[in-house]
């Protein structure tokens, strides 16, 4: 038995584009991972590539780094399939069900643009109740930044408009007692 509790990273999911090619957002990205793993944080994607790349290797750059901190949950049966940037790769062999994962291993979630999948991992984020911050206008993460999605949250999802305020608003979110979300909770209480 431990004598003192052992104090666990905050975890932050980032999702985003699969592919990145603006030179200007690889670079943020990039600069938002070493940031992040410079706060304290866990790293948490889906382990392939672009946000999901660019975030993991701006990760490795910070001096804070240590193998762990950056774990890519990859859809197939191989690990092989991950970036190289990943410290831990989960091959989970799940396809696109791999974004349950991903989201619901968060203390917060971060998005970055995004199409479909990203738009799943919002969607099952905002059901399990992970505080979710959108950074930047594009994408899904872009066109639902300051929306409230139901009625199972009056939070809106949180916007950030630079590294630094991504990084701060993450923080703080983590920081927050966590909440129970309400996927299939209805069968459970009657409704």
């Amino acid at each position: 038995m431990l004598s003192e509790a052992v104090k666990r990273l905050p975890v932050v999911s980032v999702i985003g584009d699969a592919r990145l090619e603006d030179q200007t957002e690889i670079t943020q990205t990039r600069e938002l991972g070493a940031a992040l793993i410079d706060a304290g944080f866990r790293i948490i994607t889906g382990g392939l590539g672009g946000v999901m790349e660019e975030v993991s290797r701006g990760a490795r750059s910070s001096s804070a780094w240590c193998d762990g901190r950056i774990i890519g949950i990859v859809p197939s049966y191989r690990a092989s399939d991950a970036n190289p940037w990943c410290d831990v790769v989960i091959p989970s062999g799940m396809q696109m069900g791999r974004n349950v994962l991903v989201v619901s291993s968060a203390d917060v979630v971060l998005a970055i643009g995004g199409g479909a999948g990203t738009l799943s991992e919002i969607a099952i984020a905002w059901q399990l109740g992970r505080p979710i911050v959108a950074f930047g206008r594009r994408g899904w993460g872009g066109r639902l930044a300051g929306e409230v999605i139901d009625a199972r949250s009056t939070e809106p999802i949180h916007t950030a408009s630079d590294v630094a305020d991504a990084v701060r608003r993450c923080r703080e979110l983590a920081a927050r007692p966590a909440t129970a979300g309400d996927i299939g909770a209805g069968w459970r209480h009657g409704r």
